[in-house]
This record gives structure tokens, sequence and C-alpha cells, in this order.
């Protein structure tokens, strides 16, 4: 049998299995839990629920067929890094399921749920053509705020600044957030280097160049692309919390979690006010796929922050003592 005839018989087999298994998913959704239960944890943002409610609205399962209100949970859902949204989501642009067909949009979801272990999004990354180029839906991409006391006031800033919107989605890190981490750290300045050797647009030291894999920290490229892998990790870890992201990225996350929260270093303390000032949000979206988290947070953790004040280095979790 033709090489090629063999894997549309395989890609055939596959999509034919892919409905039976998904019938039974849905059907366990009906049984628990309940639609106002799933519909109240998904507006809190639950990436399970979301998920979960999505296949009933894609399969009409206990609500009628609604395949916008299904893309809308599973984007919400993938945003936060769920591998099953991720693949549902691709499913749905893979055959035109309520969007238009487009395969690049499903190799990107496919693909980033095949890095998680999604064995059926593994499988189609097999099938898909070498010649589909991915991109990017636009639900996954970072909703961005108006950079603040940031003016990209030359040449060199706007070309750095538009080579960070094309590498930050892949990395789910905001636009701004990165612009204000690379203002801050070295002022747009390609080969600037501190006198702790931190190099490069987002002053990467060393051992933080080698653990993103990194090769030329004076590289602009190289160099966002191991800033905004940091920049990731660290929002995942921290849960999204800005100060304390901001916090580490400038005295290490050892130091958050030693001190509770943003370490009483004058020079720290005034680096986060001067990332916050140029990103005022305090919260971020975060991937919980990319590592555990701080012994400081945890999921329910809430910290309210009053405007323009630092949480200080003694708060801690709810319930909880020094």
């Amino acid at each position: 049998m033709h090489p090629y005839t063999q894997k549309l018989m395989k890609t055939a087999k596959l999509a034919l299995s892919l409905p039976v298994l998904w019938s039974l998913s849905a059907t366990a959704d009906i049984v628990s839990p309940s639609l106002g239960a799933l519909e109240a944890a998904a507006s809190q943002g639950d990436p399970e629920a979301q998920t979960a409610l999505a296949v009933r609205y894609e399969h009409a399962e206990g609500v009628p067929r609604n395949y916008s209100r299904a893309i809308e949970l599973y984007c919400k859902a993938a945003k936060q890094g769920g591998a099953n949204a991720q693949f549902k989501l691709g499913w749905m642009y893979a055959n035109g399921r309520g969007v238009s067909r487009d395969d690049g949009l499903a190799l990107a979801l496919f693909d980033l749920a095949a890095k998680q272990g999604h064995s059926f999004a593994q499988q189609m990354m097999g099938n898909m053509g070498e010649a589909i180029q991915p991109k990017t839906p636009a639900c996954l991409k970072p909703e961005s705020v108006p950079i603040q006391n940031l003016a990209l006031d030359s040449p060199a800033k706007k070309e750095i600044a538009k080579l960070v919107y094309q590498l930050a989605p892949a990395y789910s890190v905001d636009l701004a957030l990165a612009l204000a981490i690379i203002a801050v750290e070295s002022g747009f300045r390609v080969n600037a280097v501190s006198p702790r050797q931190a190099q490069g647009l987002m002053q990467l030291i060393p051992s933080t160049a080698q653990r993103f894999r990194v090769k030329n920290a004076f590289d602009a490229a190289d160099n966002i692309k191991g800033g905004l892998a940091y920049l990731q990790w660290l929002l995942a870890y921290f849960q999204g919390n800005i100060f304390y992201v901001a916090a580490a990225y400038n005295a290490g996350e050892g130091a958050v979690d030693q001190y509770h929260g943003v370490p009483p270093y004058p020079e720290t303390q005034s680096y986060v006010g001067k990332v916050t000032r140029m990103y005022p949000k305090t919260q971020h979206p975060y991937q919980e796929h990319i590592t555990g988290p701080s012994p400081l947070v945890t999921k329910l953790e809430v910290a309210l922050v009053a405007p323009g004040i630092l949480p200080p280095a003694t708060l801690v979790r709810p319930g909880t003592s020094q």
C-alpha cells in the first residue's frame, strides 16, 4: 500500500474513533456535576469546568448546541494551559466545526496539547502535513493593557517592540508586561551589561540564560525568548501575582519565598514600583502545567492590594503565621 494511502487511512481511523470517545466523555459530563455548578465554576475561571461546559455546548448535551459558546469556553481553558481544551478546540478548527476550517490554527493547538502529553493530540500531530504553518489563535494571545509611562520613541525601540509582539504569544506573556520589564531592565539596550553580569535586553544572568537555553544573550530574539520563558515560569510559580513576579525577576524567586512577599531590598522595591507603574495589572493569566506553585501562594489565595501600595513582605497565607 502506498505510504500516503496508509496515512489517509490512519487519519480516517482516528477521526472515526474520536467522536465515539467524545460521546462517552460528554455522557460522563452529564452525570456530574450539575449544569449550574459547571456554569458557576466556569465563570470563576476553572479551566476543567470551562472544558466540561464547552463539551456540552458543542455536543448539545443538556443544553442547546452553541458552537460559539463552546469555542469561547475552550479558548478560556486553553489559554490557562488546559491540554484537553487545546485539543478539542484544535479539532473544531481542523474540521470546520462551527468555524471556518483552519489547519494552521489546528496544528498550533494540537502542538500545545501534545507537548503536555495529550495522546490524541500527539497522534494528530503525526497526521498533519509538514507544509502546514502553525498560527496562534487570537483568543490565546495575551490581553495587552496600555503601557503607561513608556514611550516607544525611537526606531530601535519600535523594532524591539515588534519582535516582542511576535514572540510573546508563544509564551502566553502579555506584550505590555514584557516591554515594561525590558524598559526597566535595560532601557531597550541590546548590549546592556550590569555589574552582576546580567546581559542583554532582558538582563539575563548567565545561570538564567543557561536555564532557559539562551545561546547568545546579546542576540535580541534569543534574549527575549529566554526572558519570556523565565516570565512564563515565574507567572506559573506565583500564580499570576505581578508583584511577586516582578520582585522575583529582580531578586530571584528564592528571595520572594524567603521573605513571604516582595523582599525588603531598596533596589527590588524600587524595581517593582517602576514595573507596576508601567504595567498596572496586579494579576496575569498563567499556565499551571509549567511548574508547581510557590509555597507562598495557593490557587484560592486572593491578594487585596491598595492601588500603588506593594504587598508587604509579611504577607502570608490566610490562617497561617510566620
